[in-house]
């Protein structure tokens, strides 16, 4: 289920459903928060690619895939701007 859907979802939740879940994710932020030392100690390399792993995921998850055709012609070819000598 992707975000998007889950956010769809929500319309039909009751209010009671709707408190639940919303005290349920204030409680994952607050733990998430609590957690700064930790992050401090990583290297920087380390929380890079925990990133990068991150975002794979995520891709996966959510089923996107990129080709070739994606970045193609993303460059700017034009010569840049005029200068007056």
């Amino acid at each position: 289920m992707t975000l998007q859907e889950i956010i769809k979802s929500l319309d039909n939740l009751s209010v009671e459903d709707k408190t639940s879940l919303f005290n349920v994710l204030k409680s994952q932020l607050s733990q998430t928060k609590e957690k700064p030392q930790e992050k401090e100690l990583q290297n920087k390399g380390d929380s890079f690619w925990q990133g990068v792993l991150t975002f794979r995921e995520t891709i996966e998850r959510e089923g996107i895939e990129f080709t070739d055709e994606d970045f193609a012609n993303l460059r700017d070819r034009s010569p840049g701007r005029e200068i007056d000598l």
